[in-house]
């Protein structure tokens, strides 16, 4: 059925018979709330292989996953360039939580209820290649300020030393 288009009194008719039969729902909703249960399972257990929590819950179509670890400043501006790098470079569709009006950057809903039966494996694989990455360049800027910072201690210290010594030529290198 199409979100963007009527649907036909011939479908209605068909699935109104088909939701009356009391055997059926029963059978299509244990069905249903058990695969959900397992693409959920999935969701979460992937994550947190990623290093993702997840808010816990009992039921559902979608999760809360706290990503605020992946920002890169804690605002509404980091989480959009971490929604747009999700959608555009790792290809997920997930939904920062400022679209629902979450007052703390970083939360993003994922909805598991449409997913294919192969598509919870892709979307873990792809997640946690981002943050693996993201892990390593986060380490890598860490390293290089730190190298950076203790250059910068090194230098201010030998200028210091020079303006305050009696005979400044003699600490030229």
């Amino acid at each position: 059925m199409s979100s963007f288009g009527l649907v036909s009194s011939q479908t209605q008719y068909l699935l109104t018979n088909v939701l009356a039969s009391k055997r059926f729902t029963s059978k299509y909703m244990k069905e249903n709330q058990k695969r959900l249960r397992k693409r959920k399972e999935m969701l979460v257990s992937g994550l947190k292989k990623s290093g993702i929590e997840c808010l816990k819950s009992n039921v559902g179509l979608f999760c809360w996953v706290d990503m605020r670890h992946l920002l890169s400043s804690n605002t509404l501006d980091a989480e959009t360039k971490l929604w747009n790098q999700m959608v555009y470079d790792v290809g997920l569709n997930i939904s920062p939580g400022s679209s629902f009006h979450c007052s703390e950057p970083g939360w993003f809903r994922v909805c598991f209820a449409n997913m294919s039966r192969g598509t919870p494996q892709v979307a873990m694989r792809r997640i946690k290649d981002f943050v693996e990455c993201s892990n390593f360049m986060g380490r890598i800027k860490m390293s290089y300020q730190q190298n950076m910072s203790s250059l910068s201690r090194k230098l201010l210290s030998n200028w210091v030393r020079k303006l305050y010594s009696p005979n400044p030529d003699e600490h030229e290198h």
